[in-house]
């Protein structure tokens, strides 16, 4: 339907006319529509209806769906452009369903207590793929009579108010939401004044704003309000609001002037309309009249003519009047291959028409069957070679009325001028089956032994007007049997027999095996189906060798069936290789054929592997192919290996190999190994071969590292070198020195046998000759890559000075007791052998007391049993030629002490008793370090000690018992412990009773004030890098002295490196770790009130290196 069109407004500003679509004027609302042309998919449209307000009606559309394949679309419209799918609710339903036995689709609208304001033009729309219809329809709700003044505009047509239920307008968007109503602060409007003012093109705005949507009720009422002209100043009389004409009619737009002198100008659509022989423009005193002739609906437009600044307008509807059909179409009977042609006339010359063939549009496209043409008022439809298929009821639809007739087509009678006729043919040959028809444009279908033959490369299939041929190039034997050729849509048939003859053949071809040759793998079923082929069909004899295979036969067993014959072997053996004859005879002939069968299986596992070659961590194998591959050729080998105390083998490779040998790496050097092939061909892996002999991985060890020169003589060279940084399981079993003379190339061994020492003496050698020397360590894998030394060596012997080496204990007297045993190691060098020599106290050294020995490189003393009259300084001396050097080593042999010479009581006092006595003569040969006193009562002779480690030669004994009786005795002590024998007093002490009285004698107290002393200095010292070393000396003051310590004149404070203590007049440095920068001159200084001493050595500290 189309869309409402806007017009200029009045210079009034009146709305004159507003179009509702259709071509209607608002006076023609009413009027009912007319009906439209016969539909294409509704099969029963909905109808206008009436009824009272609170009424309720069901508008039912109904939709055909025999020749639809879904469910066609169907939306229900209120006015132009309201959907009301949106609108379903309280008062407002869709319902549809579907009819299984009818195939009708049924639409229903349920509109439920209609209020005023529901009625209105209504509109359905179906629509399915490319097909479209609709159906207009009127609904008109009763009410009782009232003046228009009392109609509340936005009561009636106002937005429904969210789902309440006095709403005005059918619009039921409310019912979508449930809120609650917000209190109207809009302020009253009166919008029937509004409407009044306004353009016809501004009502549709001014519906939207006040929420007014039935705009087509909004103009029926809007028409029964009385209008108030207002007077133009420019125009006596207007346009009408609206005008109609005919289609092809002529009509006059009048407008009288109420100034004739003023400019008048005509618009269509806004654009001004000039002269022309369509427009005439026509003067009558103050009337202006435009003419429009032949109105065709392109003048259906909304018009307007300006006078100056006034304007009025109107709206013309040029309607269309519907084509009827004066002469409908005829029944027609025919014949195929007839022309048929169908012939209506209708009212107007090219009138829009649509032929319809059993309700269905009929396609009149380039390539359809149907052709129409059109001759003034008259229609035609044509089939130029009818079929059976044109049968039907064709109908012609205009927009004024519809005639239908029936078109039936049938066969002409059959007619056989020459009948198929039975055939033999030999198998391969062609052949042709001919028969001859009236009418000769009938197609045909052509059967054998009722089954349809479809045309194909082979078969092909011949219609030439009377004449039906169907030709086979290449006969089988499928071929035969019984044809028959039926023509279509006749029940009469010509039939004929086909009969074809073969000799017999043996179709190996068809197997597709190579040379005839069948592969299959030992233990599994072999059914071998071979193809023949022979009328009638032939005997089959199966033959190996000359033995016939039965149908009877267990294992092996030959049957045969009409197409093939085949040979079943249940379980296949290695002894089934060979070749199988086949023999056919029947009637025609006889054929043979040869198959031969190939059984293939795991290939035997191969012969035991050989290790010949023996490395540190791997080994290389080789072996032998197996003697039977199976029939199939052998791919490659796998390899496995396991410890031979492991029951667990490892699979060494993934991929195969296709050599037969190998290198096993990454084994465990000493462990024995055992190693095994399985050979793999296209069947499968075979068994394990037996394990290799059993070998053990070993590897030769590294070079000799840092070989050097150790000694060389005129005759002699001596090397020495270090063992192999990597030994390796197989261990070292010695080493291998050989030289060779400089300028040859002969190596001769210097050892016949292994040496397991790692210095050698090569002897024999010529005076002043060159040679190179290298030698190699030797185990059970072999002998290792040999250290060579860099450059050759001159045979001549080298003086070098001697120097001792004294270690570092023995750089201070070397203390030990009676009884013990002295072992002194002094190692020295020099070249060549030095002379040595030792003296005792600068005499020389008695052998029955002291053994010493001397080697190349050191000399050793020993005392087995030491004796004091071995103390003393020993004197080496070691000289080479004119060079000689000295050592002194200072021994001292130590005893336990004798007692002190003699003890006396030099006073008694109360419970006191002073003691005095002299050194022991015989001190052990040791400083003595104290004193140990007793005392015993006279009357138990039982001794107790009562000080021990006392340094001094007198002492108070106090706290003794008044009354007893005293003797005392003293030990001496020194570094071995206490003397055997102890000094006793001769006399006795008494301790006297009370009123006994002593007479003290006077005497001065002894001043033991004295300034620092040092009773032993710091010695000089060699100290070895990285080992903590002391300095030591003992100091004696009264009062205890302050001691500082200095390196280089510098005072140590807060050093970690360095300890200082003081133990009873002994003050000792500690040096932690020294480094050579630690060297220097040490000082100790000590400082009380009455002076000050120091003392000074000189400390070396000598990095130790390693000796080779």
């Amino acid at each position: 339907m189309p869309e409402p069109t806007k017009k200029d407004e009045m210079p009034n500003g009146q709305p004159e006319v507003w179009s509702l679509g259709e071509g209607q004027n608002p006076e023609d609302l009413d009027k009912p529509v007319d009906t439209p042309p016969l539909s294409i998919l509704l099969i029963e449209k909905p109808q206008s209806g009436s009824i009272p307000v609170g009424g309720d009606i069901t508008f039912v559309a109904k939709v055909e769906a025999k020749d639809l394949l879904r469910k066609p679309t169907v939306k229900w419209f209120k006015g132009k452009w309201m959907d009301l799918a949106s609108k379903t609710g309280k008062h407002l339903q869709l319902k549809e369903t579907f009819d299984r036995l009818t195939k009708v689709h049924t639409f229903e609208m349920h509109i439920i207590k209609a209020k005023d304001n529901y009625a209105g033009n209504y509109r359905c729309e179906v629509n399915y793929k490319d097909k479209f219809d609709s159906c207009s329809f009127d609904l008109e709700v009763r009410e009782a009579g009232q003046g228009s003044q009392n109609i509340d505009i936005r009561s009636a047509f106002k937005r429904s108010s969210e789902g309440q239920e006095d709403a005005g307008e059918l619009d039921f968007s409310g019912l979508l939401k449930h809120r609650e109503p917000k209190p109207d602060d809009t302020p009253e409007v009166d919008v029937w004044e509004i409407l009044k003012n306004a353009r016809p093109d501004e009502y549709e705005k001014i519906a939207f704003m006040y929420g007014i949507t039935d705009l087509r009720g909004l103009l029926k009422r809007l028409k029964k309000i009385p209008k108030e002209e207002k007077k133009s100043e420019a125009f006596a009389k207007k346009l009408d609001p609206s005008y109609q004409v005919d289609k092809g009619g002529k009509i006059r737009l009048v407008v009288d002037l109420a100034d004739p002198t003023v400019d008048l100008k005509w618009y269509k659509n806004g654009q001004e309309i000039r002269p022309s022989p369509k427009y005439i423009f026509e003067h009558k005193g103050t009337q202006r009249i435009m003419v429009i002739n032949n109105c065709s609906m392109n003048d259906d437009a909304a018009y307007c003519v300006a006078a100056g600044d006034e304007k009025c307008t109107t709206e013309l509807f040029v309607k269309e009047l519907p084509v009827k059909i004066v002469k409908g179409i005829e029944a027609v009977k025919t014949t195929v291959n007839e022309r048929i042609e169908l012939e209506c006339e209708v009212t107007e010359e090219g009138a829009q028409v649509k032929w319809m063939k059993n309700g269905v549009e009929v396609p009149t496209g380039v390539r359809s069957r149907y052709r129409v043409k059109c001759e003034g008022t008259k229609h035609f439809l044509v089939i130029d070679d009818a079929s059976r298929e044109d049968t039907g009821t064709y109908s012609i639809m205009a927009s004024g009325g519809t005639s239908e007739a029936r078109v039936q087509v049938d066969l002409k009678p059959l007619k056989i001028f020459q009948d198929l006729q039975n055939m033999t043919v030999k198998l391969g040959q062609p052949f042709k089956l001919h028969c001859e028809i009236f009418p000769g444009n009938v197609p045909g279908r052509w059967y054998r032994n009722g089954q349809l033959i479809q045309p194909n490369d082979r078969i092909n299939i011949i219609h030439r007007n009377k004449v039906h041929r169907l030709e086979i190039e290449s006969s089988s034997l499928h071929d035969a049997g019984d044809y028959t050729f039926v023509p279509e849509g006749y029940s009469q048939s010509l039939a004929a027999k086909v009969h074809i003859i073969d000799p017999p053949q043996v179709h190996l071809d068809s197997l597709n095996f190579p040379d005839n040759t069948v592969t299959i793998v030992a233990g599994n079923k072999l059914r071998l189906e071979i193809p023949i082929s022979g009328e009638p069909a032939p005997r089959v004899v199966w033959m190996k060798g000359e033995r016939v295979i039965l149908e009877t036969g267990h294992r092996v067993r030959a049957e045969t069936y009409p197409d093939h014959t085949s040979l079943t072997i249940e379980v296949t053996e290695r002894e089934d290789t060979g070749n199988y004859k086949i023999v056919l005879q029947n009637e025609a002939g006889e054929a043979t054929a040869s198959v031969k069968i190939k059984v293939v299986d795991i290939p035997d596992p191969p012969e035991a592997p050989l290790v010949p070659v023996i490395g540190g961590d791997w080994c290389s194998m080789t072996w032998e192919p197996p003697k039977y591959d199976g029939s199939s050729p052998i791919l490659g080998y796998f390899i496995e290996r396991k410890k031979k105390q492991s029951s667990r083998w490892m699979r060494l490779n993934f991929d195969l190999i296709k050599e037969t040998s190998f290198e096993p790496k990454k084994m465990i050097e000493g462990v024995p190994y055992e190693v095994r092939i399985f050979a793999v061909n296209a069947i499968g892996v075979s068994k394990p071969s037996e394990p290799s002999k059993a070998f053990t991985p070993l590897a030769v060890t590294s070079e000799p590292t840092m070989l050097a020169v150790d000694d060389v003589t005129d005759t002699t060279v001596t090397v020495k070198w270090r063992p192999p940084e990597t030994i390796g399981a197989a261990g070292l079993d010695g080493y291998l020195v050989e030289y060779c003379i400089e300028g040859t190339d002969e190596w001769i061994s210097s050892n016949k046998e292994l040496t397991e020492k790692t210095k050698h003496t090569i002897t024999g050698l010529t005076p002043g000759s060159k040679i190179l020397i290298r030698v190699k360590a030797v185990n059970a894998a072999g002998e290792s890559t040999p250290r060579t030394l860099q450059h050759s060596v001159m045979v001549k012997e080298v003086i070098e000075p001697p120097k001792i080496r004294v270690p570092r204990h023995l750089k201070q007297t070397y203390t030990r007791r009676v009884g013990e045993a002295v072992n002194l190691v002094v190692p020295f060098m020099g070249k060549p052998r030095p002379k040595v020599n030792w003296l005792k106290d600068g005499n020389p050294i008695e052998p029955t007391h002291v053994s010493i020995r001397n080697t190349d490189c050191d000399s050793i003393i020993f005392i087995r049993k030491a004796e004091r009259s071995h103390s003393g300084k020993y004197e080496m001396t070691v000289q080479v030629e004119n060079h000689v050097d000295t050592a002194i080593i200072d021994i001292q042999i130590v005893d336990l002490p004798g007692p002190p010479l003699s003890v006396t009581i030099e006073d008694v006092w109360g419970g006191n008793v002073a003691l005095v006595w002299t050194p022991p003569k015989d001190s052990g040969n040791a400083p003595i370090t104290g004193y140990t006193i007793q005392k015993a009562d006279k009357k138990t002779m039982e001794w107790f000690t009562c000080i021990e480690h006392y340094h001094r030669n007198t002492i108070t004994i106090t706290e003794l018992v008044v009354g007893n009786e005293y003797f005392f005795r003293i030990f001496s002590e020194n570094m071995c412990g206490l003397s055997e024998t102890a000094t006793q007093t001769k006399k006795s002490a008494l301790i006297v009773k009370d009123g006994m009285q002593l007479k003290m004698p006077e005497y001065n107290d002894h001043d033991f004030k004295e300034a620092p002393k040092f009773t032993q200095p710091l010695i000089n010292t060699f100290a070895v890098a990285g080992y903590n070393t002391t300095l030591n000396c003992s100091i004696r003051a009264n009062p205890r002295p302050r001691v500082m310590w200095m390196k280089n004149k510098i005072i140590i404070v807060d050093d970690p490196r360095y300890r200082m203590f003081s133990n009873q007049g002994v003050c000792t440095l500690e040096i932690r770790k020294p480094s050579p920068y630690d060297g220097g001159v040490y000082t100790c200084k000590a400082i009380n009130d009455l002076g000050e001493a120091q003392v000074e050595c000189k400390l070396e500290v000598k990095v130790q290196t390693q000796e080779l």
